[in-house]
């Protein structure tokens, strides 16, 4: 059973922030010592690194899941969590991530790596909220969740010389009789079910074959083993076509079987600008020598180097390993110099400010009147604890200041609209700005004391009524439209 794995699908995890730590410095003398909650730890990152010695995904295959340690809380004595611990994924040379049908990383080069995920930020403990006008915060934040989602990777051998051909050509026995790999060879086709990989030595160049199993007819549109293993010689600087000379069906020639290859090839994509070799494999079957000379005219019309050999008594290989140094040389010329390693500074990025207030009806969305869309203040939801009262005055005081409630008001919201931001739905009050959290004991926010706000079932039957109200003007404003076309 073939083990060799080259796609595989995982849910990655980043590692959840630790939550903040409200806590008050006591000691003899001094019950009151002022806040002294810490921040909790960051979660963990997760990365990908290109492993010399990791050669497949196997390992990734039966994994699946791939989570990150999360952070620690925070502590009383202004101790902050620890970090959570990173996890670091090897990944074989060639690999390549895709996130939502687009590619995120292309890993080639050994010690190459890709942050894919990064860890929740903690949330700031009580110590850390200190303000001008709160001095003694009661509150602190949640961790913020890590980000978790599915990414797929597909490895694309990094190799040289790409044996492209149908099958049974005999491109696994040239690999085995030019390096020293040991693919398995046998007389019926599709014998080879993963890519081969062969180091070969011409002279001071030394460069890496590898095959594609199962190319035939309508291989790019999934027929065969071909579609699995092509995207493996998309980075190859030249391409070989492998043809057995010593075929015995009536219906196939060497012109018509590269004839099919290369349409293959076009149909597959990204590959026209290669280099090719043409390799007149099996000319030690008399047949098989005589088909050579006989088709090499009409394949020189191509204008690729065309070269007739045996694997089995090695005739010609010689040649043709120092044709493929010689065509890999002159690829790597050409391909500019890597600049030497930098290490480069950058201010970190400010978070934007921006965000937009979105405006449905409730006739056809449902219960939520407006949304409100943005990273801050969709990052502050998920570090509020809702079940202190402190903590959802300060969370009222950040989106009033960041000029939420000015939008609000702009989009037609009014006291008791359900507004949503995140996962979380509330009924939207206005903040009042003469009214401050700090005159409440710790824990606890004024505004939720006062005896003139409405009761929530109050708020919920004046909402559904200017619900009701809006739903009837919509169906009287469109069975109006109605009688008016019918009039027409």
């Amino acid at each position: 059973m073939a083990n060799f794995i080259d796609r595989v699908k995982l849910e990655v995890s980043a590692g959840s922030g630790g939550n903040g730590c409200v806590s008050i410095h006591r000691e003899k003398f001094r019950p009151l010592g002022g806040p002294d909650g810490g921040d909790g730890g960051h979660g963990g990152d997760v990365i990908f690194y290109v492993d010399p010695n990791a050669h497949t995904l196997l390992d990734l295959h039966f994994k699946k899941q791939l989570k990150a340690g999360n952070g620690s809380h925070g502590r009383g004595d202004n101790r902050d969590g620890a970090r959570g611990e990173t996890l670091r994924v090897p990944v074989p040379n060639g690999t390549v991530l895709f996130a939502d049908g687009e590619e995120i990383a292309d890993l080639t080069g050994n010690g190459t790596e890709v942050t894919i995920a990064r860890g929740g930020r903690g949330g700031r403990g009580n110590a850390s909220l200190i303000s001008r006008r709160r001095r003694a915060p009661g509150f602190a934040e949640l961790g913020e969740p890590g980000p978790s989602f599915s990414v797929v990777l597909e490895l694309k051998s990094v190799a040289d010389v790409g044996l492209i051909g149908y099958p049974s050509a005999g491109k696994s026995s040239l690999i085995a009789n030019m390096s020293a790999a040991r693919p398995k060879i046998a007389d019926y086709p599709f014998t080879t079910l993963t890519p081969n990989l062969g180091v070969v030595a011409a002279g001071d160049t030394t460069y890496t074959v590898a095959d594609v199993p199962g190319l035939i007819p309508g291989a790019a549109g999934g027929k065969g083993l071909g579609l699995e293993f092509l995207r493996h010689i998309e980075r190859c600087a030249v391409l070989a076509h492998v043809v057995d000379t010593a075929n015995l069906e009536s219906d196939r020639n060497p012109i018509d079987d590269i004839a099919v290859i290369e349409s293959e090839l076009e149909e597959y994509g990204g590959l026209h600008d290669k280099p090719r070799i043409i390799v007149l494999n099996k000319i030690d079957v008399p047949d098989g020598q005589d088909l050579a000379e006989m088709v090499r005219p009409r394949l020189e019309e191509h204008g690729w180097p065309i070269y007739e050999v045996s694997a089995v008594t090695r005739t010609g290989l010689r040649q043709l390993s120092f044709a493929f140094a010689e065509a890999v040389e002159t690829y790597r010329a050409k391909q500019p110099e890597p600049e030497a390693p930098r290490v480069v500074i950058k201010p970190k990025g400010v978070e934007s400010d921006a965000f937009q207030v979105y405006s449905r009806t409730p006739a056809f969305e449902g219960d939520v009147e407006f949304e409100v869309v943005g990273k801050k203040p969709e990052r502050w939801i998920q570090t509020t604890n809702f079940q202190n009262e402190e903590a959802i005055g300060y969370l009222g005081d950040r989106l009033a200041n960041l000029g939420v409630e000015d939008e609000l008001v702009k989009a037609g919201a009014v006291p008791g609209s359900i507004v949503k931001i995140g996962e979380h739905e509330f009924e939207w009050e206005p903040t009042d700005p003469e009214l401050l959290a700090t005159v409440s004991p710790r824990g606890k926010d004024i505004r939720f004391e006062r005896t003139d706000r409405k009761s929530a079932e109050e708020r919920r039957a004046e909402h559904d009524a200017r619900r009701a109200e809006r739903l009837e003007r919509v169906r009287a404003e469109k069975e109006a439209r109605g009688k008016s076309r019918r009039n027409r």
